[in-house]
C-alpha cells in the first residue's frame, strides 16, 4: 500500500471494515505514515445533494493535482449487511481516475451515522499518500454527529422545500458545521433558507475565531464549488493559525483510546459473563426480575473480587 498498490489498499481496507485479527496490527504499522491528509466531512439531511456535492469538490481538488479518498457512508442491506453502494454509483466518473480512492462502507446499524470502521479507513487512506480525505455520511439527519469526530472541517448540507432542514439543523446538527451550504440553490426558497442560517450561525458561533459562513450551490450544475473549496482553505488557515488544528486532533486521538477501550472491555465482559458462577447468579437474578439491573451493576463494581475474576480469562490473565 505504501508503495502505491490499489490492490494492497483495498485488502487493509477489507481487515479492518470486518474486524479482522490482524487489524490491530496493520494500524500499528501504518501509525508513522498517517496525519498529513486533510479530512472534509460532509453531512445533512438526505437529498440534499451530497453525493453530488462530493463529485464536484473531487473534481476541482483533482484539477489542482491532488489526490483524494472518498468514504461513503451507505445504509445497510437489510439482507447481506453490505453497503447498498448508491453513493459510489453516483461517482462513477471517478472510476478510472488513479488519483481518487472510492470506499464504501455501511452503516450497519451504528448510530451517530458512521460505521465503527470509518476511522480506520480514513486512516489507511491517509497513509496510502492521500491529500484529502472525503467522509459523507449515510444522510439521515439528526444523528450524523460523530463525523465531528473525525473530519478537520465539517459541511452540512441543506436544501430549500424541505421542512426538515431547519428543524434537524435546530437538533444540534448545526452546532458541529464549519461551513453551512444551501444546495439546490435554483428552488424557491433557497434565499430564505440562508438568511435563517445565517441568523442562526451568528447566534450559535462556537468560536471566536471562525465565524461560520453559508455557501449557496448548485452542485448538479458545478456552481458555487470554488468559493466552497475556498471556504475550506480558509478554515484550514484558521485552524492551523488558532492552534485548534493539532488540540482538536490531540482531543481525537484521547477519545478515540477510551472508545476501544471501552469497546474492548464490553466484549470481553460479554464473552466471559456466563463463565463465572457467582456472576450467572447475579445475571440470572436479573433475567427473573428478582433484582434490578441498577442495583446489580452496582453490587458488581462494588466487589472487587468479582469484577477482577470477571476480566481474569482461565490462564489468569487480563
Amino acid at each position: 500500500m505504501l508503495d502505491g498498490e490499489r490492490s494492497a489498499l483495498a485488502r487493509l481496507l477489507t481487515l479492518v471494515e470486518e474486524r479482522s485479527s490482524e487489524a490491530g496490527q496493520v494500524m500499528r504499522l501504518i501509525q508513522a505514515h498517517a496525519g498529513r491528509a486533510y479530512t472534509i466531512g460532509v453531512t445533512g439531511p438526505p437529498g440534499s445533494g451530497k453525493s453530488t456535492l462530493v463529485d464536484k469538490l473531487t473534481l476541482l481538488i483533482r484539477g489542482q493535482g491532488l489526490t483524494v479518498g472518498i468514504v461513503a457512508l451507505d445504509p445497510s442491506s437489510p439482507f447481506s449487511g453490505g453497503a447498498i453502494l448508491g453513493d459510489r454509483i453516483r461517482m462513477q466518473s471517478h472510476t478510472l481516475d488513479p488519483g481518487v480512492f472510492i470506499r464504501s462502507l455501511a452503516t450497519r446499524g451504528s448510530s451517530g451515522g458512521l460505521a465503527r470502521a470509518t476511522r480506520d479507513t480514513v486512516r489507511l487512506l491517509d497513509a496510502s499518500g492521500r491529500d484529502f480525505c472525503i467522509v459523507e455520511t449515510v444522510g439521515v439527519g439528526q444523528v450524523e454527529l460523530d463525523i465531528v469526530d473525525i473530519a478537520d472541517t465539517v459541511l452540512v448540507v441543506s436544501m430549500p422545500e424541505t421542512g426538515d432542514s431547519i428543524q434537524a439543523m435546530k437538533a444540534g446538527i448545526l452546532e458541529i458545521a464549519d461551513i453551512l451550504v444551501v444546495n439546490k440553490a435554483d428552488l424557491s426558497g433557497a434565499k430564505r433558507l440562508a438568511a435563517c442560517l445565517e441568523e442562526m450561525a451568528r447566534e450559535n458561533q462556537r468560536d471566536p475565531w471562525w465565524q461560520v459562513p453559508v455557501l449557496m450551490s448548485r452542485a448538479s450544475m458545478n456552481v458555487g464549488i470554488d468559493a466552497l473549496f475556498g471556504k475550506i482553505a480558509d478554515h484550514r488557515r484558521a485552524l492551523e493559525a488558532s492552534g485548534e488544528f493539532l488540540a482538536r486532533r490531540r482531543r481525537r486521538r484521547a477519545k478515540e483510546l477510551l472508545e476501544i477501550i471501552e469497546t474492548k472491555l464490553k466484549d470481553r465482559l460479554r464473552e466471559r459473563a456466563t463463565q463465572n458462577g457467582r456472576l450467572s447468579s447475579v445475571f440470572r437474578k436479573v433475567m427473573d426480575a428478582e433484582i434490578d439491573p441498577h442495583s446489580a451493576a452496582v453490587e458488581i463494581l462494588n466487589d472487587g473480587s468479582l469484577l477482577r475474576q470477571w476480566l481474569l480469562d482461565a490462564n489468569g490473565n487480563t
